[in-house]
């Protein structure tokens, strides 16, 4: 394999531009502020690691040539138009030939172990997948970033069935999955991973 490539999709973390549902129970300000504190904190601990090179892949796309929101050091790439798997797929087809994991930034207990354990397994592997309790995941990669154009075609995003479609997408084909972590979309979800990381 190649050299290994780490994408983070992320949002711009503008007021009102992110997280919608955990603003509908919180306030737009601060889910702003959980989300840039969350995007800053895992970009730093992912992009300081050398077994992968880090690029972060922004929205709306003006903003990756802004440098006001993002860390210095990272290579950011606009997303592109379209839906979801759209974008995920343009973004993963940047590295023929190398392995290509992608992750969210609104995940608060992604670690660098998790991004090596995802790498590890693209050793055996076509694809890899971290599941979340949602019935989504946290993590999609490719063996080869080129490889397996169709893996995102008629994923429901955002229900219970998006890893379920894409695992059937993936049929016939070694797929490793990984632990389950869980982003925070709402309010249930923050308390509930605030209690966690309090120890409760």
């Amino acid at each position: 394999m190649g050299q290994a490539n780490l994408i983070m999709f992320a949002r711009a973390p503008v007021v009102g531009m992110v997280k919608r549902r955990l603003a509908a129970d919180i306030g737009a300000l601060a889910a702003q502020r959980f989300y840039a504190r969350t995007t800053a904190d895992v970009l730093a601990r992912l992009a300081r690691d050398g077994r992968w090179r880090t690029w972060l892949a922004v929205t709306p796309d003006r903003f990756a040539a802004a440098g006001r929101f993002w860390p210095t050091g990272v290579t950011r790439l606009p997303q592109g138009r379209g839906d979801l798997g759209r974008r995920m797929g343009r973004a993963m087809r940047r590295f023929p030939g190398a392995p290509a994991v992608l992750v969210g930034s609104d995940i608060p207990d992604l670690r660098p172990a998790h991004i090596a354990a995802a790498i590890a397994a693209l050793g055996s592997h076509e694809a890899v997948l971290g599941p979340a309790a949602d019935g989504g995941y946290w993590l999609v990669g490719l063996r080869d970033g080129r490889a397996l154009p169709g893996i995102f075609d008629g994923v429901r995003w955002s229900t219970p069935h998006a890893l379920a479609d894409t695992l059937a997408n993936l049929r016939g084909r070694r797929v490793a999955l990984l632990e389950k972590l869980d982003d925070v979309d709402d309010g249930a979800d923050l308390r509930r991973w605030q209690a966690q990381a309090d120890g409760g």
